[in-house]
């Protein structure tokens, strides 16, 4: 918590000597000790009674704390005397947050450097495939599947400074119109195959996230008009980009311009199809964050915030495609973090 522009931090007896030497806290408290110490009157004291005694010490009696607070601990609080505000958002809370430093930045580019890693291997992988006759994949002597690809990929982005710690996703066909399907199953040829690798980089903890759309084979007409439609989409949203604009004015260009090509979003027996997510989220220290380029963002973005540019199109018996990359939003436009090709037919 903050007292008088001072950061003060609570932490276990393993964490205090790490925190005093890496951390901005101003402070730092051993929560261990101050546990044990409580527990010398109260046998059932814990890290709400720590918190609160902690707060008393500073003349605090009032928290304000962010929308998604624990709930529980959030009660306790409030039981034990401890006034507590939620606030309306996160991004009211700690407004900063959003707005990167040129260290994290680095840190975004070094994650995505991690995916294309990943992709470089996909690529190589369905170069040297080969199709049985039944049109199924073979690679290495065996069937070419999702989970082949996954393991192949996490290992590529590992030797990249990278992890795979919130998952992948490689689906093919109908599977990908399902857009966080993680994939699992063979691979055939003429089917788009959805990947979307989002690794944390090991060394910053700063999240990178790009998605590439690959066909092994040769396309039909639908396909390759759906990936031209999706690669235009995100250039006309990075050629639009820009701070001032808002979240729901961004997402309104891939809205429209595929609308204007006929392609139609809402539910069909059962399932949706069209295009039927956010154009974009921030991302950062985690994968989802503030702002979203999406209908339920009427906020400016600014300067110095990262997001993601990802439209896609997801069709029954044509596939899914998504094509996404990382951008820094600028004060005359955007600025790219992420590098790889789009060239997703591989003969």
């Amino acid at each position: 918590f903050s007292f008088r522009g001072k950061k003060i931090g609570l932490l276990p007896l393993l964490e205090v000597a790490r925190a005093k030497a890496e951390s901005d806290l101003d402070v730092v408290h051993d929560l261990s000790a101050m546990i044990l110490e409580l527990r010398k009157t109260n046998a059932q004291a814990g890290l709400a009674d720590a918190i609160v005694y902690a707060a008393l010490q500073y003349g605090i009696k009032q928290f304000r704390v962010p929308e998604d607070f624990p709930v529980g601990l959030f009660l306790r609080l409030q039981e034990l005397g401890l006034h507590c505000v939620a606030a309306h958002s996160s991004d009211a809370l700690f407004p900063r947050r959003w707005i990167k430093s040129p260290k994290e930045i680095a840190g975004i580019i070094a994650g995505n450097r991690a995916a294309s890693a990943g992709f470089t291997r996909v690529e190589r992988i369905l170069a040297e495939s080969k199709p049985s006759a039944s049109g199924k994949l073979f690679w290495g002597g065996a069937v070419l599947t999702s989970e082949v690809l996954h393991t192949e990929i996490q290992m590529a982005v590992t030797s990249a400074g990278g992890l795979c710690d919130a998952g992948l996703i490689c689906a093919a066909g109908d599977q990908a119109v399902d857009c966080h399907q993680a994939g699992t199953g063979p691979i055939y040829q003429n089917q788009l195959i959805v990947v979307d690798i989002f690794p944390r980089h090991r060394a910053s903890g700063n999240y990178g996230d790009m998605t590439r759309t690959y066909l092994k084979g040769r396309a039909r007409p639908k396909q390759r008009k759906m990936v031209e439609a999706v690669l235009e989409a995100q250039r006309r949203v990075i050629d639009a980009l820009k701070a001032g604009k808002t979240g729901a004015e961004i997402h309104r260009i891939p809205v429209k311009y595929f609308k204007s090509l006929g392609y139609r979003t809402g539910e069909v027996k059962g399932q949706y199809v069209g295009f039927f997510h956010g154009t974009g989220h921030g991302l950062g220290y985690d994968i989802h964050e503030s702002p979203s380029l999406s209908s339920r963002y009427p906020y400016s973005l600014q300067a110095g915030q990262c997001v993601t540019v990802e439209p896609g199109l997801y069709y029954p018996g044509i596939g899914g495609c998504r094509i996404e990359d990382c951008v820094l939003i600028t004060h005359t436009g955007c600025r790219l973090l992420s590098s790889h090709s789009y060239q997703w037919e591989i003969p």
